[in-house]
């Protein structure tokens, strides 16, 4: 019962934090570098490291402008637009998080891709379905749907 609590504790943790976010001014220092998002595997590595790494170049490239993300914890859905995801990204530059990652394209076609991202903590487990789409001639992330277990 105590590890069931404490998991729930480091989920709500997770949660709450992507909600503390502060916007950043226009023309940040991770706004300038550009980053090859030229396949769809290039965009999902940069996605990882961007989520897991502290990477926050390019983060703003990264993400589609209609990005949505979806946090289900154990007892409510939690929803983040582009905006705070992206400003919650470049507030993490630098911070590495403690996890085993895990990827698996689920589906991929020539204008979007499906993958499952997992990352491994002592206490519990986040899954992240990923869905990236082609706009020109770069790939871009649309969707984000998080769980806990």
């Amino acid at each position: 019962m105590n590890s069931l609590v404490k998991t729930f504790a480091a989920a709500a943790l997770i949660a709450v934090s992507t909600l503390a976010m502060a916007a950043e001014g226009p023309g940040s220092k991770s706004e300038k570098v550009a980053v090859n998002l030229s396949t769809a595997d290039f965009a999902l590595e940069h996605y990882v490291a961007v989520t897991t790494e502290g990477q926050s170049a390019g983060v703003g490239q990264l993400f589609a402008e209609d990005f949505s993300q979806n946090v289900q914890s154990s007892s409510k859905r939690i929803t983040h637009s582009r905006e705070e995801v992206v400003n919650y990204f470049k507030k993490q530059e630098g911070k590495k998080l403690d996890c085993k990652v895990s990827t698996q394209i689920l589906e991929e076609s020539a204008d979007f891709m499906v993958a499952k991202v997992t990352l491994a903590f002592e206490e519990f487990t986040k899954t992240d379905l990923v869905t990236l789409v082609r706009e020109g001639n770069s790939w871009k992330v649309s969707k984000s749907v998080n769980s806990y277990k």
